[in-house]
């Protein structure tokens, strides 16, 4: 039965009238007299007693308009929670973000959306893509902020670009490497690195400007997607770390680490991007997300 012929039968059983109810929802009287006939028609039952001064619901009658009544409340607390939901005053923001652009895009995008939708609840995993896009798969997250070489020739995924992302080398303060007037990857090699995962042509580059066979691996300290955890071995050892401006800003402004020049190594830059599954329509708030970072990344670069 149609929501607008349930709230003919409520109407009906409030009023008491036939002549009040056709009025509170806008009919004609005869109309609506049809409408409660094709309602007894369709149940099987009689629904009101029509004789006397007033209409009165028989026993099925009764039982039938508690549960309309219930139905149209449903009904009407749906439309609400989807009006609500389209103008991203309700529901959820789920994504996975790299820990690199996570330095430069997630607080700025926390801040907006907690700001400006307060009854979102976002939930974010800092990760490096190949965990993180599994969840896109599964389709636990909305969408993952990072590199898009993973995703980028990969037809389960669209990918919007959001610009690049720079990367570098840095050492603290008195580091051995702070005095040399020259420095190459093979001077690089023997201090380690502490890094997160990195994409497959990034390594290649760095093996061969170090001189190492792809057997014997870079030469890695710290392999680890927290880049607080890379500042603190940096800070404290003569680990050379690979992160981005955006993660060191404090640290580089204070002085306590240091960009460091490295001859034979070319400007480093990773494109980022959104990368969702293809086909899979975003929610509201996802899509005023990705236009945000989007925007940002513009700004910013």
């Amino acid at each position: 039965m149609e929501t607008r012929r349930m709230s003919h039968l409520v109407a009906l059983a409030e009023e008491r009238n036939f002549g009040k109810a056709a009025a509170r929802v806008h009919l004609t009287q005869p109309a609506f007299s049809r409408s409660i006939q094709a309602a007894e028609t369709e149940w099987g039952m009689k629904l009101f007693e029509r004789g006397g001064t007033e209409v009165r619901c028989t026993a099925a009658g009764a039982f039938v308009v508690e549960k309309a009544k219930h139905l149209l409340q449903s009904a009407r607390a749906l439309e609400r929670d989807v009006e609500l939901y389209r103008d991203r005053q309700i529901g959820d923001l789920s994504f996975g973000i790299g820990p690199f652009p996570a330095a430069t895009l997630l607080i700025p995008l926390l801040l907006d959306v907690r700001c400006k939708y307060p009854g979102i609840q976002v939930r974010v995993q800092v990760n490096n893509p190949i965990y993180a896009l599994q969840h896109v798969r599964s389709e636990e997250h909305d969408f993952f902020v990072g590199d898009i070489r993973p995703t980028q020739d990969n037809p389960e995924f669209e990918v919007r670009r959001l610009g690049l992302l720079s990367g570098g080398l840095y050492v603290r303060k008195g580091h051995p490497l702070r005095d040399r007037r020259s420095v190459s990857m093979a001077d690089v090699a023997p201090y380690k690195l502490a890094l997160g995962r990195l994409p497959e042509e990034v390594q290649a580059l760095l093996l061969r400007l170090m001189g190492r066979r792809p057997e014997e691996g870079l030469p890695v300290a710290l392999e680890c997607d927290d880049t607080t955890a890379l500042k603190a071995v940096a800070l404290a050892t003569d680990t050379v770390m690979v992160g981005t401006p955006a993660i060191v800003k404090a640290e580089v402004a204070a002085g306590r680490l240091h960009p460091l020049e490295v001859r034979d190594l070319p400007p480093q830059a990773s494109e980022v991007g959104v990368s969702s599954l293809r086909g899979r329509s975003l929610s509201p708030i996802a899509e005023y997300a990705v236009g945000f970072l989007g925007n940002y990344m513009a700004k910013a670069t």
